[in-house]
């Protein structure tokens, strides 16, 4: 029996212990649920908690020492030249074995001092499985017996099944917050380790960009420049594109489903229109690619205009298209917020539905639909595969978005693609332009967050 079918187990006790709970405790209130001092169903998660914890907990930690000890014991039961050798080489023939245990095919020969290593480690496995499983097993029972004796009327069983849940919360927010943090502090030393090769005013006022870096004199198309202003215009003028597709398309779009569409009518549109958001990034690129830019550069030919075969033009239109979905949804939502007595009060002075939408439901709704707006702006700079194929990779300083252009995101791709060795300045750069992007993000959502609070309205 493997890892999987020991877990299940122990979570089958613990789900027997929950109804097993949950039945004593309704046998107790005899049809008067009142009589009890807390819930059937919190008497039930009790036992089940009382059980499952502690057998999880103790089961985890039998196969993290476990596997620890298995590997030691198979270690010093190799031969002496094997122990000698250096740990790269010992660490290749464990995981061998290992893999050979299991059943699988492994990198280096079979030969007979493998096969035995993979017999002591099938059998030592087997036998840490097997004591894990009925220590936890055995704990489990332990608790799931003094939780049922302790069912009664007057328990207070709800308590510490919240305590529980709270404790739960709490670490999945600290998991949360502990995992933004090392983010940002592994991008910010690796930035720093960049800045101190590259100055950062020549980062972030540079104009050229090309990160390629020369190792022999006579070596060409390799300066090592790495100033991010060219990638910053790109990324702006992307960005820009895609929202002036994007917000009118999803702003009236969402008034025209909150105020004017017919309820049947809305039930169906509004399902498609959100259809959008969960179409895969590539295939707006391939779209954008195959179909959009094409189509732009044969309709500039046709006007006398130079379009080039990848354009900021083309990339910006199609993500402001893969946008309005986020657009139309948070603007809905903010229009939906607005109480439906203000809209009756306003039809019923005089006003017409244009006028009510224009000046009393649309001022409303303003902080969320700027919040929207704002996190809309942040979900299109960070965006990637579209201008990787519709934009092209050219660090261009220009303001013509027919033009080729590159972004920030694309070019952290490009610079981490392949085998790269993480202590030159072309490789650390990515890491200061995620940081750079990074605040940029941050500093959107902290103007969107402010936006809300400064203009926002209650109503009861």
């Amino acid at each position: 029996m493997n890892v999987t079918v020991f877990t299940v187990i122990l979570l089958v006790l613990a789900a027997a212990g929950f109804f097993m709970g949950r039945g004593r405790a309704i046998g107790l209130a005899a049809g008067r649920p009142a009589s009890l001092h807390s819930r059937p169903v919190h008497h039930g998660w009790y036992v089940a908690l009382a059980c499952g914890l502690p057998a999880i907990a103790l089961w985890v930690a039998a196969l993290a020492i476990g596997d620890r000890l298995v590997a030691s014991s198979v270690v010093a039961s190799l031969p002496q030249d094997l122990r000698d050798a250096s740990a790269p080489v010992l660490t290749r023939f464990l995981a061998d074995a290992e893999t050979l245990a299991r059943g699988g095919a492994p990198v280096i020969e079979i030969t007979p001092d493998l096969e035995a290593a993979a017999e002591r480690f099938a059998s030592l496995r087997a036998l840490e499985h097997w004591i894990g499983f009925a220590g936890a097993f055995a704990l489990g029972l332990v608790g799931f017996g003094l939780a049922f004796r302790r069912i009664a009327p007057a328990h207070h069983a709800r308590q510490p099944v919240e305590r529980v849940l709270l404790a739960a919360l709490l670490v999945a927010a600290a998991i949360s917050i502990l995992t933004t943090v090392g983010i940002v502090f592994s991008v910010l030393f690796e930035s720093i380790r960049f800045f101190d090769k590259v100055p950062i005013l020549d980062f972030l006022f540079g104009l050229r960009w090309s990160p390629q870096i020369a190792l022999r004199e006579d070596q060409v198309g390799s300066s090592g420049a790495f100033g991010a202003v060219p990638l910053f215009a790109g990324t702006l003028m992307v960005s820009a594109i895609a929202m002036l597709v994007a917000g009118p398309i999803g702003l009236l779009s969402a008034i025209y489903l909150a105020d004017y569409a017919h309820p049947g009518f809305r039930a169906v549109a509004k399902p498609m229109l959100e259809i959008l958001a969960g179409v895969p990034t590539v295939v707006y690129g391939f779209f954008a690619a195959l179909v959009v830019a094409p189509l732009l550069r044969d309709a500039g030919a046709g006007l006398g205009l130079s379009v080039a075969s990848e354009s900021a033009l083309a990339a910006g239109a199609v993500m402001g298209v893969m946008i309005v979905p986020f657009v139309s949804s948070l603007t809905d939502d903010a229009l939906a917020a607005v109480p439906q007595s203000l809209r009756d009060a306003s039809l019923g002075l005089g006003a017409t539905r244009q006028e009510t939408v224009a000046r009393v439901i649309l001022p409303a709704a303003l902080p969320g639909i700027v919040a929207g707006l704002l996190l809309a702006v942040s979900r299109a700079i960070g965006e990637t595969m579209i201008v990787v194929m519709a934009a092209g990779l050219a660090a261009n300083l220009t303001a013509n978005p027919l033009e080729a252009v590159t972004t920030v995101t694309v070019q952290i791709v490009t610079l981490l693609v392949g085998d790269q060795e993480f202590d030159s300045a072309k490789t650390l750069a990515a890491f200061a332009l995620g940081l750079a992007l990074f605040v940029i993000t941050l500093g959107l959502n902290v103007m969107a967050l402010r936006a809300v609070r400064k203009y926002r309205e209650e109503y009861d």
